[in-house]
């Protein structure tokens, strides 16, 4: 059956058409995106401004369209951090379902965290073993682990790249702060995601950690998903010196780097190193499914 997946994020809303059936990959059939930059537009309070509901509602009517026009039977529509953390959270909501009748969900930190971690446990399969799976996004790094398709410790922290660049680095907070900020907090969940022993396979998944492995070395998008791509700590430490030295415009020249995220590549590869060094892993394998891959997959499993 074709599906879509209409994925709210901090900072691009996402709907991915797929051609989907119990039991075999979805594979992908249209994508249509946009980069709100929902974080960013929240007021003084913490609320979604007028304006970045029109936007909202705006793309979710032209999604709704595409869907429909690519044949989609289902749209499996969710919000994150963004939408989820704004204090006027149901009233964006119901601005959207009114305008759209589109019906959107918000996922926790720990279902984005279980979430992504289906996906990667489904992509990499059982031979894996005990899996750590890391994500960077807008608003929350999503950590989880375990050995089956449901993790045993899944956590998220507010360390997004976009959260961290709008409430850091923007305002001109010290670089050296932000990073002792980072490991702190990835430090306090570090111990109950290390208690059950090492990983057999540290992944990591999302735009930001693809960015960064492709500004490393790691192959193009265009090589396809089944190409190896993975991330090396000390190619790492290497790119955040560089980054830290970059103004947008030339970040936004690096490969895999688009123009929209630029701004926000400093913090997010501050977050990936800090994650590296505090699980002492020296290499992270690139994962082609996340969040939007997990959610289907959960869907697929309820049929």
């Amino acid at each position: 059956m074709r599906m879509g997946v209409l994925d709210i994020g901090s900072n691009t809303c996402h709907l991915l058409v797929v051609d989907a059936y119990r039991g075999g990959p979805p594979v992908p059939a249209h994508s249509f995106k946009e980069a709100l930059r929902l974080s960013e537009q929240l007021d003084g309070a913490g609320a979604v401004t007028d304006e970045g509901v029109a936007r909202l509602v705006k793309y979710v009517r032209e999604a709704r369209a595409h869907a429909e026009e690519q044949g989609c039977s289902t749209v499996l529509a969710f919000a994150t951090s963004a939408v989820r953390d704004a204090v006027n959270s149901d009233e964006v909501l119901e601005a959207v379902r009114m305008a759209t009748d589109v019906e959107i969900g918000v996922l926790s930190g720990e279902d984005e965290a279980r979430l992504t971690f289906l996906a990667v446990r489904r992509w990499f399969g059982w031979s894996s073993g005990r899996v750590g799976v890391f994500d960077i996004g807008g608003g929350s790094l999503e950590l989880a682990v375990g050995d089956d398709e449901e993790p045993s410790v899944a956590s998220s922290l507010p360390l997004g790249a976009g959260r961290l660049t709008r409430e850091w680095l923007a305002v001109g907070r010290p670089y050296d702060e932000l990073r002792k900020h980072v490991r702190a907090e990835i430090a306090d969940v570090a111990g109950a995601i290390l208690r059950g022993g090492p990983f057999d396979r540290a992944v990591a998944t999302s735009k930001t950690f693809r960015s960064l492995a492709r500004i490393c070395g790691a192959a193009p998008y265009e090589d396809g998903p089944y190409v190896r791509r993975t991330l090396s700590r000390s190619d790492l430490g290497k790119a955040v010196n560089d980054l830290a030295t970059l103004g947008d415009d030339e970040v936004a020249t690096l490969p895999g780097v688009s123009p929209d995220r630029a701004h926000q590549m400093r913090a997010g590869a501050v977050v990936a190193e800090a994650t590296m060094d505090l699980f002492d892993l020296d290499e992270l394998e690139i994962c082609p499914w996340a969040l939007r891959e997990g959610v289907l997959l959960r869907h697929m499993d309820t049929l």
